[in-house]
Parts: C-alpha cells; sequence; structure tokens
C-alpha cells in the first residue's frame, strides 16, 4: 500500500497559499493511488522545539532527565520514522524572508541525522531516504525563478532542495506558485497556473 507523507508548515492557516496546495496534491495523489494511507504532520500545530544544548549533550551520550525534553526526542524520531514509511512526500514550503519557516528549518534540523538520514562513506556523504518521490508547495510573494533580479535572494527553494538531496530525496517536483503579493490578479493566476500543474500530476 502506498503511503503518503503531508507536511505544511506555513503559519497562516486558511489563508495560506501552500496549505491550499498540498491539500490539493495529497488529494491528487489518493486518486492516482486509491487506498494510500496519509501520515499528516502539521509543524505549526505540532512543532518539535528547535535544537538546544540539551539535545546536543544527550546525542553525545547524555541522559534523558527532562521529560519534555524526553517527549520532543521522540517527536524527532518519529519524524524519521515517517519518511522511511513514505513512498511519496508532500511539503508545503512558503518563503519567509528569502528562506523557510522556522517550523521548516526546525523539522530539517531533526531529520537530517547522521546514521539514520545519511551516513559518511569514503566518498563523502549518503543519503539513506532513496527510492522516494517528493512533491514541493513552495509560495513566494516576489518573483525569483529564471532570469528574475530576485533569484539570488532564493534561500527557500535552493536551501530545501540541498537539505532534502543530502539525506537521499533527490526525486523533487516543485509545484511553484510566486508573485503572489504583486496584486490579485497576479496571485490568482499564480495559483491556478500551480493547480493546473497539480490536476495533470501522471502516477
Amino acid at each position: 500500500m502506498t503511503t503518503i507523507l503531508h507536511i505544511d508548515s506555513s503559519i497562516l492557516g486558511g489563508y495560506s497559499a501552500t496549505r491550499s496546495l498540498t491539500a490539493d496534491i495529497v488529494a491528487r495523489q489518493l486518486a492516482l493511488h486509491p487506498g494510500a494511507q496519509v501520515i499528516r504532520r502539521d509543524l505549526v500545530v505540532d512543532a518539535a522545539m528547535h535544537l538546544s544544548g540539551a539535545h546536543m549533550a544527550v546525542f553525545q551520550g547524555g541522559q534523558v532527565t527532562d521529560p519534555l525534553l524526553g517527549q520532543d526526542l521522540a517527536t524527532g524520531g518519529a519524524y524519521i520514522d515517517d519518511l522511511f514509511a513514505a513512498d511519496i512526500i508532500v511539503i508545503g514550503a512558503p518563503m519567509y524572508n528569502f528562506s523557510i519557516p522556522t517550523q521548516l528549518k526546525g523539522w530539517i534540523d531533526r531529520v537530517a541525522v547522521a546514521g539514520r538520514t545519511f551516513k559518511y562513506g569514503a566518498n563523502g556523504p549518503e543519503g539513506l531516504l532513496t527510492g522516494k518521490k517528493v512533491y514541493l508547495a513552495s509560495a513566494r510573494g516576489g518573483v525569483y525563478s529564471g532570469a528574475s533580479p530576485m533569484a539570488a535572494l532564493d534561500h527557500q527553494e535552493s536551501y530545501l532542495l540541498a537539505a532534502l538531496g543530502f539525506i537521499g530525496l533527490t526525486d523533487v517536483t516543485v509545484i511553484r506558485a510566486e508573485g503572489l503579493a504583486l496584486g490579485e490578479e497576479a496571485k490568482a493566476a499564480a495559483l491556478a497556473g500551480a493547480k493546473a500543474q497539480i490536476a495533470a500530476l501522471a502516477a
């Protein structure tokens, strides 16, 4: 049975473009893979703590003395389990101040773990999460793609593609809606284009 991991990170709730796009992507995947199981992670509603010195001490072999820290470490472990269980991964990633939401960065910090999702070998780091399909729902207020003069400020998609690739997730399709802050007409056109791309996805 196909397993879909659905991750959202936008803080905008019902006003979020990426949440709308990830919902459409998941719906499309369910139509293409009837009976698929969906694992849902809302990183705003149920976010892991950001890494701290206490986390790093445990990673170096220290004892877990704080129940809250122990629960949080279990959440981080579950994030990794989600990735290994999933065949298809759908990630909603808006651009905030040229990068990604802090909630999504926190998730990456918890899943990029040496010995679990990547390892160091004779030829350098090797991602261990292979054979999976990723759909990245990207939204941004300006235009950063192609020959845009703002392209150098894109530390959102570029960072995510690098981070995902590092852990072995290299088969990534980006569904992009940009220029959302350039007026209602531009926003409507961008969202319509992204939704048309989703509707055309094949198995």
